[in-house]
């Protein structure tokens, strides 16, 4: 195959365990750090991917994935570029409660927001507008790593955003996926447009690990 026709595979990382995500409450842009469990996490991933074909490392801007992609880094001799455009959805008011906290201070908020991903939390960022910013981050990604392979440590609703774009779904398809702390989902990118899905919430790097909430 031409050089110009082979895809630029992102090889999608979610950052290990936080403190937030044990007690299953809402994390967008604090600046919160791994659990030790969190840290297991990201050596088990590192060592997972030591061996691939990577040849470069792009992280979100917040400390969880920072650190998760320090890992990474050291196991595949990279150095670590941080792009903001792949940081996590800003929930705004609802930063740190639990859903169930949410819903009690602002339920009728709450549910336009799951009813309407144009619909932002109050002082937050929509769904919407989360997807569009990570998908002009992939496509200035693309442009500057084209046809090679890369890690790209973030959050869960960036990597739900890459998904939803290759699988050419609704934005509501963001609600149908669920990703494990420090899982992987890989996409190739070609460069006429198209995206395929080649693995999505792969955790077998994990088996070992004591489970916990993601």
């Amino acid at each position: 195959m031409a050089p110009d026709l082979e895809p630029t595979r992102l090889v999608l990382l979610r950052h290990g365990q936080t403190p937030l995500s044990v007690e299953r409450r809402f994390a967008g842009r604090g600046d919160i750090p791994l659990t030790e469990q969190g840290h297991e996490q990201a050596r088990a991933a590192a060592r997972r991917l030591a061996p691939w074909p990577i040849d470069a490392v792009v992280s979100s801007p917040l400390r969880r994935t920072r650190d998760t992609a320090a890992h990474a880094a050291r196991e595949l001799g990279l150095p670590v570029e941080v792009d903001e455009g792949f940081v996590e959805t800003d929930f705004g008011d609802w930063e740190g409660m639990t859903f169930a906290q949410a819903q009690r201070a602002a339920g009728e908020a709450v549910d336009k927001w799951l009813a309407d991903p144009e619909v932002a939390p109050p002082g937050g960022e929509s769904f919407a507008e989360a997807a569009a910013r990570v998908g002009a981050a992939r496509k200035a990604l693309v442009e500057r790593h084209t046809g090679r392979t890369v890690l790209v440590v973030t959050h869960v609703t960036p990597i739900k955003a890459v998904v939803q774009q290759a699988m050419l779904a609704p934005l509501g398809a963001l609600h149908r996926m669920f990703l494990e702390t420090a899982c992987l989902t890989e996409v190739d990118c070609y460069a006429d447009g198209p995206m395929v899905v080649r693995s999505l919430n792969d955790t077998a790097h994990l088996d070992g690990i004591a489970a916990g909430p993601a």
